[in-house]
C-alpha cells in the first residue's frame, strides 16, 4: 500500500462529509489522487477539502438528483483534467423497521439514494471512461446485498440492486477497459451504526461498538481495489469480513 501511486489520477467520491467517504478521501489523497468530493453536507466536505489542499474540490450534490450528480462529474472533470475513478459511497439506512409498518416515502427516498444515486454516478462517468479507454468504478456494498436483515427491506433490497448494476456495468464495459466492482466492508464503526444501534432490531443492533472495523480500513481497501491486484474481483464483491483480503490490504 505505501508504494501504491496514484499521482495524477482523480478520483470523486460520493458521499463524501463523513464516514467511509471521509476516511476513503484522505486514503486516496495520501495515495497521491487528485480528490473530488461531494454530499450534501456543504461545510463537512469543505472542511475535509481544506485539509486535503490543492488536490482536494468540494462539491455540493445530492446523488438522487441525475443533473447534479452529471454538474458534479463534469466539474471534476474540467478542474483536474479528467476523471479515473468513482467510488460510490453515499448512501442511507433509513426506513428501519418491519416492511408492513414502513414510511413508503422513506422507501422511496433510501431506493432514491441508493439505487438510482448508483446508477446515475455510473451513467454519469462511463461514456467518458469508455472514451479514453479506462476507468475504475468503485460502489460500497454490504452483506445485505446478498441475504435479507430483519428491519432492513428497504436497505438489502437497494443493496442488492447496487449489486446487481455492478455485475451489469462490468458486464457492458469491461471489454472497454473499465474496472468495475463493489467493496462489501462488514460493519464500520460510522454513524450508520448508530442508527442500527438505536433502532434495537435485529443482532447487528445489538453489537458493541468495539466490535465494528474502523472507517479507514474500507478506505484503503477502496485504494488497494485500484491496483492490478484486485482485477480477479471484477464484476463482484470484495469482502472486507475475509482475512486473505485484509492481509492483501495490509490491515492487521
Amino acid at each position: 500500500m505505501k508504494n501504491f501511486d496514484l499521482s495524477g489520477k482523480t478520483v470523486l467520491i460520493t458521499g463524501a462529509s463523513r464516514g467511509i467517504g471521509q476516511a476513503a478521501a484522505y486514503a486516496f489523497a495520501d495515495a497521491g489522487a487528485n480528490v473530488a468530493l461531494i454530499a450534501r453536507s456543504v461545510d463537512e466536505i469543505a472542511q475535509t477539502a481544506g485539509d486535503i489542499g490543492s488536490r482536494a474540490l468540494a462539491i455540493p450534490c445530492d446523488v438522487s438528483r441525475h443533473s447534479e450528480v452529471e454538474a458534479a462529474v463534469n466539474a471534476t472533470a474540467a478542474a483536474f483534467g479528467g476523471l479515473d475513478v468513482l467510488v460510490g459511497n453515499a448512501g442511507v439506512v433509513d426506513p428501519i423497521g418491519n416492511l408492513a409498518d414502513t414510511d413508503p416515502e422513506a422507501w422511496g427516498r433510501l431506493i432514491d439514494i441508493n439505487v438510482k444515486g448508483v446508477y446515475y454516478g455510473m451513467r454519469a462517468v462511463m461514456p467518458g471512461m469508455i472514451q479514453q479507454g479506462h476507468g475504475t468504478i468503485l460502489t460500497v456494498s454490504s452483506g445485505a446485498a446478498h441475504g435479507p436483515v430483519e428491519g432492513w427491506s428497504a436497505y438489502c433490497s437497494s443493496k442488492a440492486a447496487a449489486y446487481m448494476l455492478t455485475r451489469a456495468a462490468d458486464n457492458e464495459a469491461r471489454a472497454q477497459g473499465l474496472r468495475i466492482m463493489g467493496l462489501s466492508p462488514g460493519t464500520v464503526a460510522t454513524e450508520m451504526q448508530r442508527k442500527i444501534k438505536a433502532s434495537g432490531i435485529n443482532p447487528v443492533s445489538q453489537m458493541e461498538w468495539s466490535d465494528h472495523i474502523p472507517p479507514d480500513w474500507p478506505a484503503k481497501a477502496l485504494v488497494w481495489m485500484c491496483s492490478p491486484q484486485a482485477d480477479e474481483y471484477l464484476g463482484t464483491d470484495v469482502s472486507l469480513r475475509e482475512q486473505a483480503i485484509r492481509d492483501l490490504v495490509g490491515l492487521s
